[in-house]
């Protein structure tokens, strides 16, 4: 079984950390090479290279892994349940 909590918050900074690392991986690649349109096709409202974007962009990149993981726990705890092998005593 997973705990929900645990994972929601791993999830939520696994994303955020990613999203710095691809506007980190922006700044130093050419242009053409850039994860920016994707990132602002992904994320609402994200703007390349602003302050706020960033600020936006890393609040919305937490609330995806948070959101995997408040949906992806009960689902997997339910199925472990249901077909999952028993727990060791």
């Amino acid at each position: 079984m997973l705990n929900i909590k645990i994972v929601s918050w791993s999830l939520g900074i696994f994303t955020a950390i990613s999203f710095v690392l691809c506007v980190i991986y922006g700044l130093i690649v050419p242009t053409s090479l850039h994860m920016a349109p994707f990132l602002e096709m992904a994320l609402p409202a994200f703007k390349w290279l602003t302050f706020g974007g960033f600020c936006l962009g890393l609040i919305e990149s937490f609330l995806y892994g948070v959101y995997a993981g408040l949906v992806f726990v009960p689902i997997y705890n339910f199925l472990t349940r249901r077909w999952g092998v028993p727990a060791k005593q």
